[in-house]
């Protein structure tokens, strides 16, 4: 049984739990990939992050594939990843890819533009999104923009710190005004690998289920 099949039994769990087990959605990853994240791609954790998400998608989304984007002060939209090919995808789609910019500085709101341009121009759909975005710290506060320009739209933010660095940026998102419903959540590990899943796919959906209750409740959603 692959990891994936296993992480899905664990995501199912959750979903009871949080009475969304019957909800389609699609799902999206953006990955930074700035110089402070070098470690955690080349051990590995970014590798099973991917994995981690994809039993997510596998739950959700209606062809059960996973959208993905990386992002430094460039940013690349890479192919989707299914259960048939995430076995060494971060190695294979990313770090021996020459063509794609990697380890820079961040610069999130050129890879929220284009997550935008994917979800509501060019694949416009009835379905929920859950945007699942991993930063390492030093957020740019230009994703306030973004963060609110898509509060009447069929999006939800769910942003991942990871390690030590700083997060005000994101700290403020709940308290973010200007917005037609709080579409955008925030939580923190120090550590993601050390983190269960268990508690990864709590806190990943913690907010989520309030957010599509009131989305459709404001016809965002149906």
């Amino acid at each position: 049984m692959s990891t994936v099949s296993l992480l899905k039994k664990k995501v199912r769990i959750v979903l009871e739990k949080k009475q969304i087990q019957h909800v389609t959605a699609k799902v999206g990853l953006v990955l930074d990939i700035s110089g402070s994240m070098r470690k955690l791609y080349n051990d590995g954790t970014v590798q099973k992050v991917v994995d981690r998400i994809l039993a997510v998608a596998s739950q959700f989304d209606d062809d059960g594939a996973l959208d993905v984007w990386i992002y430094d002060n460039e940013f690349t939209r890479l192919p989707q990843v299914t259960e048939k090919d995430f076995a060494g995808y971060v190695n294979e789609q990313i770090l021996t890819n020459d063509t794609i910019h990697k380890f820079g500085r961040n610069d999130e709101p050129k890879v929220m533009k284009d997550v935008l341009q994917k979800y509501l121009k060019e694949e416009p759909s009835e379905l929920p999104v859950f945007l699942v975005f991993i930063n390492d710290g030093g957020c740019k506060s230009g994703i306030k923009k973004f963060i609110v320009g898509s509060s009447d739209k069929p999006i939800f933010w769910q942003f991942v710190g990871v390690g030590d660095a700083n997060f005000d940026v994101l700290r403020k998102l709940d308290t973010m005004d200007g917005r037609m419903i709080d579409n955008a959540n925030f939580f923190h590990f120090m550590n993601i690998e050390t983190v269960s899943d268990e508690e990864l796919y709590d806190q990943l959906l913690n907010e989520f289920p309030m957010w599509l209750r009131e989305a459709k409740q404001k016809s965002i959603v149906k």
